[in-house]
Parts: C-alpha cells; structure tokens; sequence
C-alpha cells in the first residue's frame, strides 16, 4: 500500500502563495496508476474536497471555492502530486490532506472512495 506525505504548509498573508507537495512511496503500481486527491479539513468542521487529479492527468476537478486561485498538477516521474495555492484568503485555513484512490479509471471527489491518506499540512492563512 502506498504511503503518503504532505509538505508545503505554512502561515501566509492574505493574497499569498503556497505550493503543497505529496510524495507516494513503498507501492507496488505505477503512481501513474492513482487517482490522487486533495483534501482540507478546518476546525469544527467536516473533511472537504478540494481538487482530485485522474492518473494520466488529463482530468481535473475543483472544488467551487478554490476555482481560479488552485492548480492541481503530478509529476508521474516523481511520484509526486502538487496544488498550488494563490490568492489565499483566511477562508483557505485548513489542514490539507493529500489522498490515493486506488481503483483504476475512477475520478472521485468524495472523500470515501480514497484508501491512502498522508498525515496532514497545516495551512493558515492570516487577515
């Protein structure tokens, strides 16, 4: 089973940038073979979708709020799944969780379709 591990977290103004990295190790698939997600759950509240990346990287999803300021992107190469994060607004505040969906050809935004999750980035975003 793939393991997962977040980076890239911080504290930023509002109007800033961050650019979170999720690493995938220790499977025996292709990392090209994971439908890879993004996740983010702030306090009090329920774990939300944020952005989901199909294996090939030809299909992208967003969630409404993030549309226009987040990139999700991979590089099969290295393993490795990105969001970049512009025009944060304290709204953004959050823990982000990168998450692996291993059932070929699935692109889901609901967080109980993915079987790997990393541990989490802080993310906040100051006013």
């Amino acid at each position: 089973q793939a393991q997962l591990v977040e980076s890239g977290g911080g504290l930023v103004q509002a109007g800033g940038s961050l650019r979170l990295s999720c690493a995938a190790s220790g499977s025996g698939r292709a990392f090209s073979t994971y439908t890879m997600g993004w996740f983010r759950q702030a306090p009090g509240k329920e774990r939300e979708f944020v952005a989901v990346i199909s294996g090939s990287g030809n299909g992208i999803y967003y969630t409404n709020a993030v549309k226009g300021r987040f990139t999700i992107s991979r590089d099969n190469a290295k393993n490795t799944v990105y969001l970049q994060m512009n025009t944060l607004k304290p709204e953004d505040t959050a823990v982000y969780y990168c998450a692996a969906d291993s059932r070929w050809g699935r692109v889901s935004i609901t967080w109980d379709s993915y079987n790997t999750w990393g541990q989490g980035t802080q993310v906040t975003v100051s006013s």
